[in-house]
């Protein structure tokens, strides 16, 4: 427990962790990092958790690019090494729901097998 303790610090001292401000749009969905209020699909309105929102935030910073797995368990959970698990899967299943025109067919969230999530406006 004090090694994660010690590693949110670290990632709070050089400013790794995702900021939770400002308001984004895409795809006729509207997501404000500030209050973790999001306007989705079909006027879906929502609050998300802080790890919905700190996930989001992440991909969308690195919009276009494959985020890892790990990099996402590090940045969002604190974690160096986590056991096998589906959490960020339903996140990602989650997000598709809220966000995305055909969740089975989806347009922003992309899983790349073996290697992690990208997001596309």
């Amino acid at each position: 427990l004090l090694l994660r303790v010690g590693k949110l610090v670290e990632r709070g001292k050089d400013g790794t962790a995702p900021s939770l401000k400002g308001v984004r749009s895409f795809g006729g969905n509207e997501v404000d990092f500030g209050s973790y209020a999001i306007i989705g699909q079909r006027g879906l309105r929502k609050l998300l958790s802080q790890r919905e929102i700190m996930l989001l935030r992440l991909l969308m910073e690195r919009e276009g690019e494959v985020v890892s797995r790990q990099e996402i368990l590090e940045k969002v959970w604190g974690y160096d090494v986590y056991p096998t698990t589906r959490t960020i899967d339903n996140f990602i299943v989650a997000f598709r729901k809220y966000f995305e025109p055909d969740p089975k067919t989806p347009r922003h969230f992309h899983s790349v097998r073996g290697v992690g999530y990208r997001f596309t406006e």
